[in-house]
């Protein structure tokens, strides 16, 4: 039972878990996810860590997609910003890289979800450990998060 599928309990949320067996060598995380779980990379959606100047913040996009940079700084109201470093976002977090999941998180950093996400009835997130997603409604996954939706693809 990791962090982000206490959080999604404690809530009371309708949601699904699940578990594939991760292969280290595998190139993408995320794609990997959609393979194995067979569900479109459309609906599987990555949580990236960003150092957007005074903060760190959360981009949740789709695994098929890049996150814009410029698009999640308008979004956090910020000059600019950068992916933040493996430490920083696992020692913010609480979560491994790979495996990080916006539900859960150590500390509360401000999210921004894709607006894509709004086009599916669920979507896959990370469940906090590499090999396991969680199932949510789009909407779900704002309010848990406090995520602003928002066009965040390059």
């Amino acid at each position: 039972m990791t962090p982000a599928i206490l959080s999604a309990k404690k809530a009371g949320i309708a949601f699904t878990v699940h578990e594939y067996e991760h292969n280290p060598s595998a190139p993408s995380y995320g794609l990997e996810a959609a393979e194995k779980l067979g569900a479109a990379p459309e609906r599987i959606f990555k949580t990236l860590i960003v150092d957007a100047g005074a903060e760190l913040v959360v981009g949740i996009v789709p695994v098929e997609s890049m996150l814009g940079l410029k698009h999640l700084a308008k979004a956090a109201g910020s000059k600019k910003a950068a992916m933040a470093d493996t430490h920083q976002a696992e020692r913010a977090t609480g979560y491994v890289l790979g495996g990080i999941s916006p539900l859960g998180q150590k500390k509360r950093l401000r999210t921004f979800i894709d607006a894509s996400a709004r086009n599916h009835p669920t979507i896959f997130v990370s469940a906090g450990r590499r090999g396991l997603e969680i199932e949510l409604s789009p909407e779900d996954l704002a309010r848990l998060t406090n995520g602003t939706f928002a066009p965040l693809t390059a």
